[in-house]
């Protein structure tokens, strides 16, 4: 390959499903292999505060596409309805995402894997290779895929052909232009019994699962997740998708290498949300309970940004930033800028990813929303407020990390709590667009199925909570 232009690097966008910012070796997670994951962090950065903006995968995704809150983009839940068919819908459409933004600046861009942001059989948001899941996710093997706008049925293990197809378009770029690439994998998600190679699976017949502790079960926990029937068996499946994953992405790490053009390429390597897999005393993300939760075991994601030569190597930083941060970064970082970014909620960390800005984050504070629960966090204290009348809580998270008291109730709180609430609802009303703000939708964590706000034409646009 021809070297282009160095102030464009090549992009690649490694993006998991429901993976815990525990759940990588380099993370502290003894028992998890995810070697590739731990090279890629030895060889740039890895960031131990990043936070997603809803603990759910498509309004998570939608906010690291276009920099935008839910509250703006208008998906607020997992897209349950408009992917494929006469009655697909175009979720993003008019909003500029930091892809297009690539595109116009000649870039060759494609996505391979999950995009679940509605119309997944139409390219969009200028990704001009789309290789996308009919869906959102499910099964490992004969997986419902999308290949040049055909509807097909994958009878492989669905992470080695998102692995396949993005080589397949690494193998492509034989000219000047720099490339952009998505790799969006399903894994870690349910299903986790008989759906990963068995090899992989049985490699953990004899782990302990320390690293992830079985707490007694939430109250607020669902029901309907079978998963503490048989604990030991999803934990082994849980673990086994990480590590296939691994496996795969070393496979791209590698053809990197073997193009020659390593050093020419950013990789990030992000999830959508967090997960618990009995954390809390809960399985599943932020919608594994309901209330819907804001735990940090549910909004932390792993985050590692590497390119050899530009970003320091074998570093952790522990400075506060989220998915709205991502679009301005990635711009900046390719020398770019659009007039939408003047205006998002987000701001780029591109210093402290070059390694140029240090301990000037403190005033940083993060801010979540799924539906019509809402949190905001700084490094002492975390706050979330649920509308229309709670429940709410408040836990000094440098004191209790692990978010056990909750001191919502404590008039020895009654300042901090006034405090926080007043960021909350002072940051949301600048940057809320009032057609689509999230408390005025009926979000229960089953699923979206049409459009939000006048846009929705009055109809439901969330499944009925049973």
């Amino acid at each position: 390959m021809r070297e282009h232009d160095t102030d464009k690097p090549n992009i690649i966008v490694i993006l998991s499903d429901d993976q815990g910012a525990w759940a990588m070796g380099c993370a502290g997670n003894k028992e998890i292999r995810t070697p590739n994951l731990d090279r890629l962090a030895a060889e740039g950065m890895r960031y131990s505060s990043f936070f997603c903006t809803s603990p759910v995968c498509s309004p998570a995704r939608a906010s690291l596409l276009t920099g935008r809150m839910p509250s703006q983009h208008g998906v607020h839940d997992w897209i349950r309805e408009g992917n494929v068919g006469e009655n697909a819908i175009e979720y993003l459409q008019g909003q500029t995402s930091y892809t297009e933004v690539l595109a116009n600046h000649d870039y060759n861009c494609g996505i391979s894997g999950k995009w679940h942001l509605g119309d997944s059989i139409n390219p969009q948001k200028g990704l001009t290779h789309w290789y996308t899941h009919q869906s959102g996710g499910g099964y490992y093997y004969n997986a419902p895929m999308i290949r040049e706008g055909e509807l097909v049925t994958e009878s492989g293990y669905l992470t080695d052909v998102i692995t396949d197809d993005a080589l397949n378009f690494l193998d492509k770029q034989k000219h000047e232009e720099p490339f952009y690439l998505s790799v969006h994998y399903t894994s870690p998600h349910t299903p986790w019994i008989d759906s990963h190679p068995q090899e992989i699976v049985d490699s953990y017949d004899d782990c302990l699962f320390e690293s992830c502790p079985q707490e007694p079960l939430h109250p607020w926990q669902l029901r309907n997740e079978p998963y503490w029937d048989n604990r030991k068996e999803n934990l082994k499946g849980y673990y086994a998708a990480v590590t296939a994953m691994d496996q795969n992405i070393g496979r791209i790490i590698d053809k990197l290498e073997e193009m020659g053009v390593r050093e020419q390429t950013l990789i990030c390597f992000l999830s959508d949300n967090g997960f618990n897999c009995g954390h809390h005393g809960i399985w599943g993300k932020g919608n594994g309970t309901f209330p819907l939760n804001m735990f940090d075991t549910s909004v932390k994601v792993p985050a590692i940004f590497s390119q050899p030569g530009r970003i320091p190597q074998g570093q952790v930083c522990d400075e506060l930033v989220s998915g709205y941060d991502f679009m301005p970064t990635i711009l900046e970082y390719a020398g770019l800028h659009h007039p939408v970014m003047d205006n998002l909620p987000g701001r780029s960390f591109l210093p402290l990813l070059l390694g140029k800005e240090k301990n000037v984050h403190d005033h940083v504070v993060i801010y979540d929303e799924y539906g019509p629960v809402r949190m905001i966090r700084t490094r002492e204290w975390k706050y979330i407020h649920r509308y229309p009348y709670g429940p709410h809580e408040l836990y000094h998270v440098a004191i209790d990390p692990d978010e056990k008291n909750n001191v919502f109730d404590d008039p020895a709180c009654s300042e901090i709590r006034m405090e926080m609430k007043s960021k909350l609802e002072n940051w949301f009303v600048h940057y809320v667009d009032p057609a689509l703000d999230g408390t005025h939708e009926a979000v229960y964590g089953l699923g979206q199925l049409n459009l939000a706000g006048p846009a929705g034409k009055g109809t439901k646009a969330y499944a009925e909570f049973e």
